[in-house]
Order: structure tokens, then C-alpha cells, then sequence
């Protein structure tokens, strides 16, 4: 068997494994940069000892491809490009850009093309990292172990606008680790220090935590609240469920100077061949 590349590796090595996210603007329009540029929250994240960075260039989160960019410039560790990727020369540039590792979303892409841009991957040198909602999308999947499956615990067709469901995670494991990933991640809806220790209690190898880290008041201080839950009694199978995870957050009022935001990840990702 292959070494793991980079992003992979780093994850699997690290005393935190939290892919912590830059992002624009939440599922509901939300600013969550709230001044702050991506490259400096970026670099505050390395210097936190996050071993991997995922950066948000999609449009429906206010994203840009200049994101990724600033992101890679900034920092040493692996840089995850989250986009709607669906095209070959997407993968192209976001190796040119400098990143580690790129999402592929198996509910927007036909099976062919999943496979084909998974391979794609591996030719640029990045690591495939396959978000799935259901478990017939982890299975077959070229160079298993070369590939982070993520289960997404939110729901895409509803734009990640819901309070997310933490069971998807935790019944959809088995599926992801008999399809050979190294690395099985659980990403989006951790809301807090403890639902995260629960996560990797469960059995996850890494979790991608995003709206979280940039709502929080002090990252530093989410992180030390995390090493201290994962060091006390979280017990699997009791992953604790946030207190507002049946009302889902309400939209804030739109600011006039920021754009619309488009309809959705299905229709950035319709017409575009691979």
C-alpha cells in the first residue's frame, strides 16, 4: 500500500485532528469574517496547531477563488478547497493554487464522474475528500485509502440551513470504514467542544468544525475546552446533542451592500461537465 499524501497524514498524526475552516458567510448569509481577513484567520489557525485548513471559495458561502489563494500563501499545513467541484480544470487550478486536497460532494455527481475526478486527484498529487450522505456513496471509491470520506451531517438539498443530525455520522461509520478510507471525518453541524470530543470518541479519525471556530470568542479557548472534554468521561455512543439543534438558526437581516446569495449548490453544480 501507497504512503497517505500530506493531508491524509497530517490529519492522522496530529493531537488534534480538526480540519478548521475559513468561510465567509454562513448557510444563512450570515458574516462570519466580521473583519478578519482569510488569510490571517488561516495563520491564526496554524499557529493554534491545526494541522490542516479548509477554505470555502464556493459562492453560495460567499467564497472566492482569491480565498484559496490568500489561504495557501499564508500558511505551511494542508489546505482542503471546498467548492462545488464538478470539472477536471477545477482540480487543475486548485493544485496550481497550492492546495493539499479537494471536496468532491458524491449527492451532486454522477457515480462515472466521481470516480473520474477522485482519479483526477490522485494525478495532481491531492487527496480526493468525498463527502457522502448515504452509505452506497462511500463504497468503490479508487485508491481507498489514498481518500478522506467526510459524512456531511447536514442537509445540502435544504442548503446546510438545517440544525444538522450528528446520527448520520454515527450510523453511516461502519460504511465508511469498510470502504477503506484511513480516514473517516464527520463534518459540519459540530457545534461545540463537546459534541467534537464525542465525534472522535465514536470512532472518527479527524472532523472538519467550521461556523464554531469562527463564531467562537477565542479559538484558543474552544480548543482548550475540547482537550478537556476528549480527557474526561465522554463516553461513545452518548454524543451529546445541542441544546438548539431542533430550532434551526434564524437569518439575519440582509446587509444591501452584500450580494444575493444564488440558489444553492445544486444549481452552481448543473451544466458543468466534467
Amino acid at each position: 500500500m501507497t504512503q497517505p499524501l500530506p493531508f491524509i497524514s497530517a490529519l492522522l498524526g496530529a493531537e488534534r485532528p480538526l480540519i478548521m475552516e475559513v468561510k465567509a458567510r454562513d448557510a444563512h448569509g450570515g458574516n462570519l469574517l466580521r473583519g478578519r481577513s482569510p488569510g490571517d484567520l488561516a495563520a491564526a489557525y496554524e499557529r493554534s496547531g491545526a494541522p490542516c485548513v479548509s477554505v470555502v471559495t464556493g459562492r453560495w458561502f460567499g467564497g472566492s477563488a482569491a480565498m484559496l489563494t490568500e489561504v495557501t500563501s499564508r500558511v505551511r499545513v494542508p489546505v482542503l478547497l471546498k467548492d462545488f467541484v464538478t470539472r477536471r480544470d477545477q482540480i487543475a487550478a486548485a493544485a496550481s493554487a497550492g492546495a493539499s486536497a479537494v471536496l468532491l460532494t458524491a449527492a451532486l455527481l454522477p457515480r462515472e464522474s466521481l470516480v473520474g475526478l477522485a482519479r483526477e486527484c490522485r494525478e495532481y498529487g491531492l487527496t480526493p475528500f468525498v463527502e457522502i450522505t448515504r452509505a452506497e456513496e462511500a463504497a468503490g471509491l479508487p485508491d481507498p485509502h489514498r481518500c478522506v470520506i467526510a459524512v456531511n451531517n447536514k442537509d445540502i438539498t435544504a442548503k446546510e440551513r438545517d440544525a444538522g443530525d450528528l446520527d448520520r455520522s454515527r450510523a453511516l461509520l461502519p460504511a465508511v470504514r469498510a470502504a477503506g478510507t484511513l480516514c473517516p471525518v464527520s463534518a459540519s453541524a459540530v457545534s461545540g467542544p463537546e459534541v467534537a470530543a464525542g465525534l472522535l470518541a465514536e470512532g472518527y479519525a479527524a472532523l472538519l468544525v467550521g461556523t464554531a471556530l469562527l463564531r467562537a470568542p477565542s479559538v484558543e479557548a474552544w480548543l482548550r475546552e475540547f482537550d478537556a472534554c476528549r480527557a474526561g468521561a465522554v463516553v461513545p455512543g452518548t454524543i451529546p446533542v445541542p441544546a438548539t439543534a431542533s430550532v434551526p438558526p434564524s437569518a439575519p437581516a440582509p446587509t444591501p451592500a452584500e450580494p444575493p446569495l444564488p440558489a444553492g449548490p445544486v444549481v452552481e453544480a448543473e451544466g458543468a461537465p466534467v
